[in-house]
């Protein structure tokens, strides 16, 4: 028996030996996929960037580092992401022992009563004197079939890319996470500075309404002059309750981002006093393979579908599979295990090829190749959007800080123009409306200049993920 089953063997390795290939050829990303540079950056050909920075270097301000920890811990999505990744170990783990043999073991005991007019059972009465027959087997079997084509190794290698896919998934959720914790707390910290802007324009709505009302009891204006007064303060006085209602519903979608109940945010810093950074170093845009999660993500995409293909394609050709059966049988109990008189098995190895079903296979082998065509243009077009974003990003940091020096001049401007037009509206020198048009201008573009800073810290967090930061 030992003979016959090494002879198996010797016949399986020699046939895998002399015909084992790779029945297709894989496709590699496409290197014309990306530009030389990003639009509105520096030529370079440095690859620094800041995407490359963790993000807890990257934000500076506590509280968004205390934010941003709680929702990598608690967000949920983020959890259901991790479980995914767990799933996708577990199956790459699976897909490892498609090359080690099967073995089960198995243990029966059976009993025959065949009729007594049965031709079994006339010949059972005559040659044991009894009218059943009992059988006792324990034994193992052993089926292994040989990776010619490659089978199980593209199972292998499309296994482990969906792990690895998996994790890129996580990473990206995690930045865009990470981005939209910190654009929810610059955006709390706009509306406190705009609802400390209402309140004080407020003070001053309130001071020349009063102002108005003395110069109505000295006959030196009408009461027009006071209702519009009263009509531009209540206008200041509405913007609170409306800033402090949004203020509340931010500060529940943080709660929700960062997996608590809602709660009020802490803030230690004021608007005005977080710096804008000048992120000059972007890096070249085929590095984003490597910071982009979800561009990795479709390259990977694309080794999964060359794996399939290989699959697929390997499924078409002959398949080579060694079978074992061995261990003892006996009609009686007494003598089940009484070696070597009990002992039994047997050794089997063939090719079987497809015939009946070779249409079904290679229509699923031309699926898998149109698939591998779509994860070619769907990598294509995530890099596309990848560099888009960049230099979105770019554009808009670089305008923004052009706008936002128009509007401090133009802030500058208009508190200079309301303290002249209260001191000529005291002196007689001025009407009431050119005191109410200044405090509604300066008011407009208070709430702009605030909104301004605050794009622009959401666009330095914006070019920041673009470039794949956050993940680290």
């Amino acid at each position: 028996m030992k003979n016959h089953i090494t002879k198996i063997v010797v016949f399986a390795i020699l046939i895998t030996t002399l015909i084992s290939c790779k029945v297709s050829k894989d496709i590699e990303t496409p290197k014309d996929a990306f530009p030389e540079n990003f639009r509105n950056a520096a030529v370079s050909k440095d690859t620094a960037s800041i995407g490359d920075l963790e993000w807890k270097n990257f934000y500076t301000e506590k509280d968004i580092v205390q934010l941003i920890d709680s929702a990598i811990a608690k967000n949920n999505d983020l959890q259901i992401a991790i479980k995914n990744i767990e799933i996708a170990q577990y199956r790459f783990t699976q897909s490892k022992w498609g090359n080690i043999p099967q073995i089960n073991l198995a243990v029966n005991a059976s009993s025959s009563n065949p009729s007594d007019n049965s031709f079994t059972g006339m010949n059972l009465n005559q040659a044991l004197g009894a009218k059943h027959i009992d059988d006792y087997s324990a034994g193992a079997t052993l089926s292994w079939e040989a990776d010619i084509w490659g089978k199980i190794k593209n199972q292998k290698k499309g296994a482990f890319a969906g792990y690895l896919q998996s994790e890129e998934v996580k990473k990206a959720l995690q930045t865009n996470i990470v981005a939209n914790v910190s654009r929810g707390y610059y955006n709390l910290l706009m509306l406190d500075a705009q609802l400390d802007i209402a309140r004080q324009n407020l003070k001053l709505n309130d001071s020349t309404t009063n102002i108005i009302k003395l110069k109505y009891d000295a006959g030196q204006t009408t009461s027009l002059a006071i209702q519009q007064s009263e009509a531009q303060k209540l206008n200041s006085a509405q913007l609170i309750p409306l800033l402090e209602q949004n203020i509340a519903i931010q500060e529940n979608a943080l709660s929700v981002l960062t997996g608590s109940f809602p709660t009020s945010k802490q803030r230690t810093v004021l608007l005005s006093s977080v710096p804008v950074k000048n992120n000059n170093s972007v890096g070249i845009p085929s590095s984003l393979v490597s910071r982009r999660p979800d561009v990795k993500s479709a390259e990977l995409a694309l080794k999964i579908a060359n794996a399939n293909v290989g699959i697929t394609k390997a499924d078409l050709y002959p398949t080579l599979r060694i079978t074992a059966q061995g261990g003892v049988n006996s009609f009686e109990t007494s003598s089940w295990f009484t070696i070597p008189a009990s002992l039994f098995g047997t050794v089997a190895g063939g090719l079987t090829q497809p015939l009946l079903n070779n249409k079904r296979l290679k229509t699923q082998y031309n699926i898998a190749v149109a698939e591998r065509e779509k994860a070619v243009l769907n990598f294509r077009q995530s890099v596309l959007i990848a560099v888009s974003e960049v230099a979105d990003a770019l554009v808009v940091n670089e305008k923004l800080q052009q706008q936002e020096t128009f509007l401090q001049e133009k802030v500058k401007t208009l508190q200079q123009a309301i303290k002249n037009a209260n001191l000529l509206f005291k002196n007689g020198m001025a009407e009431y409306l050119e005191v109410l048009t200044a405090q509604a201008n300066l008011l407009q573009s208070e709430l702009e200049l605030a909104d301004i800073k605050r794009q622009q810290l959401t666009a330095n967090t914006e070019l920041y993920r673009a470039l794949g930061g956050g993940w680290k």
